[in-house]
């Protein structure tokens, strides 16, 4: 008799976990980069930075109106996603700077030009 007994508890505990539901696994989804345009406080150039999510480099390329890379830099974490650039000794014209991160690409176009003998820049929204 007690065989049978534990047998059957055996069974029972053997058939609860086969049954037991298994918690749901959350799916993941990456938190998105936080990509930032800044006016260097000097008013010569912007500051580029890229913060949050796991974003672990960055690609920022600027070009002329015509499409020409004036320049292009990869941002590691290693050094910080975070690098400042003079926009004022540029030739006047339009231009873009391209930041790419994580598969998230965000673009601002810049037009510099002279006033009052200086040069100047607006970042275009």
């Amino acid at each position: 008799m007690k065989t049978s007994i534990k047998l059957t508890a055996l069974f029972l505990l053997a058939s609860a976990t086969i049954f037991a539901a298994t918690p749901s696994k959350a799916a993941v989804v990456p938190a998105k980069d936080v990509i930032t345009f800044s006016t260097l406080s000097s008013q010569k150039g912007v500051a580029v930075k890229v913060e949050k999510g796991i974003a672990q480099k960055a690609i920022v390329t600027i070009t002329d109106q015509n499409g020409n890379v004036i320049r292009k830099d990869a941002l590691s974490n290693k050094k910080g996603l975070e690098k400042a650039y003079i926009l004022n000794q540029l030739d006047n014209g339009d231009y873009t700077i391209t930041v790419t991160s994580n598969n998230q690409t965000l673009k601002k176009a810049i037009h510099v030009y002279d006033e009052d003998g200086a040069k100047e820049f607006i970042v275009i929204q």
